[in-house]
């Protein structure tokens, strides 16, 4: 393919890209973002391959094995799995940049043995390219090779913890190594002095040891990290993983990568940074810490969980007139938006104020909640963000929690030893009465007990949400 049409191409993919990550942003919207999406990246394999990449029928056979790879896991994938599954691929992408930093040296290497022999013309593909870059470029080409690996390796293996924890393999609780500061930074350092030697002309030993030194470091950094914490986790690795690319896309000349990786990388990182302003935590303090450091013991909690029956449900509802709904990960994990759906459409047929609030880091993915009721057919207008609702409480009669803990704990408030202390809460305790479906009497994924439970206006629902939701549908017509 000539280069031009190769470059309108990719131009024409980075444009749809773009209008894919803008068209995320409005639930209306991002089903058409969702195809410029794909058909972006269409555009830019199609181009890639015809643009002259050595051995097609092996590059086809990969994209087709990937191909069935991704139909399967979209096919078997529920949308509890999500966030698990973007993990997973990100450390695809992390373990891809590694590879071809070290193809990269590889070739460079083949490169200069062809220059001291006298036969570069018989080169083909990356090495010839390479044959042809002045010593200063192949100097560049070395520092991108350095960042692309140490940043894969990292996303490689805190991708796969982030996946452990994610789907219940490791324990959400936070490993605390002594000194694991110390040890961090040791690592850090020992990949700097690789990498200069690196720079300096130190064969690929140098890399591949950067590659396991990062790779421990990855490991340690999100094991370090607590279940509450991985919304974040989540979307720091996404932001990772497009460096990562972007770092690789420099050393391959390719500039689509470059765009690509970069949009990856900063919508990724300005994502992270929302998120922990909305969960009060400073982003450093993610990355190096774990989530549950508190100053000092918490509170003792007084009284005691009041179960209430499907009748008294059904009683509670109607005589309100307004309602709010707060969903959470237990929602998804029980399938239960549709008769949750269901329910909304017969309350608001008995001409009462239904509305659902979300908070920024619902669930372990952000907007899994918006998906999940945007799925079940829940009108857009009545799904508000915390900021938009939260002062709407003291005047709702019931607030429904569905499976969530953290983001609906007034500790966040009431207490400073907390280790959710400061953090932003919808404030559900604030209505008339609380009714919240819970499976049993657990503190939830990140081990937090919650005060809301205990209160006077709390009563609590047990039992699996769908079945406990599809039980109340019977009582109400």
């Amino acid at each position: 393919m000539h280069s031009a049409l190769i470059t309108a191409a990719y131009i024409t993919a980075a444009v749809l890209f773009i209008l894919a990550l803008g068209g995320l942003s409005n639930q209306e919207r991002a089903k058409r973002a969702i195809w410029y999406g794909i058909v972006g990246m269409a555009i830019a394999v199609a181009a890639t391959v015809l643009g002259g990449v050595g051995a097609v029928w092996l590059v086809l056979l990969m994209v087709a094995l990937g191909g069935i790879g991704g139909a399967m896991a979209a096919q078997r994938v529920q949308m509890t799995q999500m966030p698990e599954l973007v993990a997973g691929f990100h450390s695809l992408v992390g373990l891809a940049a590694v590879f071809i930093g070290l193809n990269a040296d590889i070739e460079a290497g083949a490169a200069a043995r062809a220059l001291r022999d006298g036969s570069a013309d018989t080169l083909s593909g990356f090495a010839a390219t390479l044959a042809h870059k002045t010593p200063v470029e192949l100097s560049i080409m070395r520092v991108e090779v350095f960042f692309g690996i140490l940043i894969g390796a990292v996303t490689f293996t805190g991708s796969i913890v982030a996946y452990g924890k994610l789907a219940g393999k490791i324990q959400s609780k936070a490993l605390t190594l002594p000194g694991r500061h110390a040890i961090n930074i040791a690592a850090g350092i020992a990949c700097l002095l690789l990498g200069i030697l690196y720079f300096y002309g130190a064969g690929i030993w140098t890399m591949i040891l950067i590659a396991f030194i990062a790779g421990a470091v990855g490991w340690h950094l999100i094991m370090a990290i607590g279940g509450a914490d991985m919304p974040v986790v989540i979307s720091m690795l996404n932001s990772y993983s497009g460096w990562a690319a972007a770092a690789i896309g420099f050393t391959l000349s390719n500039d689509l990568l470059i765009v690509t990786g970069a949009l990856v990388g900063s919508s990724g990182a300005i994502l992270s940074y929302i998120m922990c302003r909305a969960m009060n935590r400073n982003f450093l303090s993610v990355i190096l810490g774990g989530f549950g450091a508190s100053g000092g013991p918490a509170q003792a909690i007084e009284g005691e969980q009041v179960a209430i029956d499907t009748d008294g449900v059904a009683a509670m509802l109607e005589d309100a007139e307004s309602v709010i709904i707060v969903p959470g990960y237990g929602m998804a994990v029980a399938q239960a938006q549709q008769p949750v759906s269901e329910l909304v459409k017969r309350l608001r047929a008995k001409r009462k104020e239904v509305r659902f609030g979300i908070h920024p880091v619902a669930g372990r993915l952000p907007g899994h909640m918006n998906v999940l009721l945007a799925e079940a057919k829940v009108p857009y207008d009545i799904v508000l963000e915390m900021d938009e609702i939260n002062d709407d409480f003291p005047a709702t009669d019931v607030a429904i929690v569905i499976g969530s803990n953290d983001i609906v704990n007034p500790a966040a408030q009431e207490d400073p030893a907390s280790p959710i202390a400061g953090m932003p809460v919808l404030e559900v305790w604030k209505a008339k009465n609380v009714l919240v479906l819970k499976r049993g009497q657990g503190t939830g994924y990140s081990g937090i007990e919650n005060p809301l439970f205990y209160k006077d206006n709390a009563r609590m629902f047990y039992g699996d949400a769908r079945k406990s939701l599809d039980e109340l549908l019977t009582r109400i017509h």
